[in-house]
């Protein structure tokens, strides 16, 4: 079993920042990627940024420019820094680990943006 620990979220006005931790513990040889997803009020999960092993990233045109996404592969964590929030970025905040055991998921973190 592998559990996920997100800490980070909150409540900040347009324009402000906030940075997302998710650290991965338990039965992890690996680590193979890492990513954040977000859903929103009456919207499905959708990608915000992966990172796979060898540090290739992915993220979705919404946030680039204003999310960076980087792993600190010792400690088995992963960050997600936000920056400009945008009313629009309001959502659960999701970690997402994948390992050679399969696929797991954070319990979310709310993050809220007022305009």
């Amino acid at each position: 079993q592998v559990q996920l620990v997100e800490s980070g979220g909150g409540a900040v006005q347009a324009g402000g920042s906030l940075r997302l931790s998710c650290a991965a513990s338990g039965r992890i040889s690996s680590i193979n990627a890492m990513g954040w997803y977000r859903q929103a009020p009456g919207k499905q999960r959708e990608l915000v940024a992966t990172m796979t092993s060898g540090g290739t990233t992915n993220s979705a045109d919404s946030v680039k420019g204003r999310f960076t996404i980087s792993r600190d592969n010792a400690k088995n964590t992963v960050y997600l820094q936000m920056n400009s929030l945008k009313p629009e970025d309001t959502a659960v905040y999701y970690c997402r680990v994948l390992v050679a055991s399969g696929l797991y998921w954070g319990q979310g973190t709310q993050v809220t943006v007022s305009s």
